[in-house]
């Protein structure tokens, strides 16, 4: 799929919070994959449309007062 400002390719992104969150927030986060590691922390990862989207779920991983530890893209 070619980028354009009408259909930017989504981006797969790889987010790490402190603590450990259940499935069930997965919804909640745009649909990622929340995987819980043996290091007491959370990952969070799938494709998201856009930057506003990742902004949004940076928001949600603020406004719950998580540790923010990482973001990358894939």
């Amino acid at each position: 799929m070619t980028a354009s400002p009408e259909r930017p390719v989504p981006v797969e992104y790889e987010i790490r919070v402190g603590g450990h969150l259940g499935s069930r927030w997965s919804a909640w986060f745009e649909d990622l994959t929340l995987t819980s590691d043996g290091d007491g922390t959370t990952r969070m990862r799938g494709h998201l449309p856009d930057q506003a989207a990742l902004y949004g779920v940076l928001t949600k991983v603020r406004d719950l007062g998580l540790v923010l530890i990482s973001v990358e893209s894939r």
